[in-house]
């Protein structure tokens, strides 16, 4: 069960659910604030509500693969988890000396440490939707895309589904120097959420998620990767509690839970690619990359 939001022929953003079978109901709902809420008034888990809106209602006409989709939830703020996988700590020490062997670095130190590494992201505005263009930095010769399962939390950080985050990064500026981080990561569309949330209690397992990133560039697959979230070093729920620790928690954030398919040493996206997440059970975000 996964929700979508959808762009409507009057151009209205409509709320929508895709049940197993592909099959898509309208929820009468134009957000999914409202959507929670009222399942909250109700004193219900929203698969339940949603089972009983489309036991009585008539699927769309619409293919699924036609819907004109938008971000899925009103995202208030995006937090992102670093060093998470070992992949990461790899790809992050290579960044930082060059290439060269090295000892222990401070990536090193942050994946062995009890506290998480955690960074802002994005807010809302700078989220760019599925199929939407994302942007390159133009001061940067060395980036990615970065897969990420995202976790959907509300304003008391509970945990009320999961998406797909791509969370577009300058190995670069984060390799000159760890304080360019921000830089390395905020800019213009350097965030994508979608294309839906899988309802968290729908879930039974989210560490079985399988990840996969393809790139294209024309029509040839230039990258194909992919793992599991099984291979996190760190669990969900510890990450949620550091990041609500003493902060202020608002309704539609999402917390990004690191990488673990990191395209080779040697590539660098290019204006035109498209770049394509997909987890099984949550769908695929694609947006195309432009140069700015």
């Amino acid at each position: 069960m996964k929700i979508i939001k959808r762009k409507t022929n009057n151009n209205e953003a409509e709320m929508a659910v895709v049940m197993e079978d592909q099959t898509v109901y309208d929820l009468g709902a134009e957000s999914w604030a409202e959507l929670i809420d009222r399942a909250a008034v109700e004193g219900r888990q929203p698969a339940e509500m949603i089972q009983e809106i489309t036991a009585e209602a008539a699927p769309l006409s619409e293919n699924f693969d036609a819907l004109a989709l938008l971000v899925p939830i009103e995202i208030s703020e995006v937090w992102a988890a670093g060093v998470t996988y070992q992949k990461s700590r790899e790809a992050r020490n290579y960044e930082a000396s060059d290439g060269q062997p090295a000892a222990e670095t401070f990536y090193d130190k942050v994946y062995d440490a009890p506290r998480p590494e955690l960074f802002f992201k994005a807010t809302g505005a700078r989220v760019a939707a599925p199929e939407q263009t994302m942007y390159l930095r133009s001061d940067s010769d060395w980036q990615i895309p970065e897969p990420e399962l995202g976790l959907v939390l509300n304003s008391r950080a509970e945990l009320l589904g999961f998406t797909i985050g791509n969370d577009l990064s300058s190995r670069d500026i984060e390799g000159e120097n760890p304080l360019y981080l921000p830089q390395a990561k905020v800019w213009k569309r350097s965030c994508s959420i979608g294309p839906s949330v899988r309802l968290a209690d729908t879930v039974a397992d989210p560490y079985a998620f399988q990840i996969i990133c393809r790139i294209f560039r024309g029509k040839e697959k230039v990258f194909e990767g992919d793992a599991y979230v099984n291979q996190l070093k760190r669990k969900l729920e510890e990450l949620i509690d550091y990041l609500k620790k003493d902060n202020d928690m608002f309704d539609g954030t999402v917390l990004l839970t690191g990488t673990c398919v990191v395209p080779p040493n040697d590539f660098t996206l290019k204006d035109g690619d498209v770049m394509e997440i997909e987890i099984p059970g949550i769908g695929v975000l694609r947006n195309p990359v432009k140069a700015l």
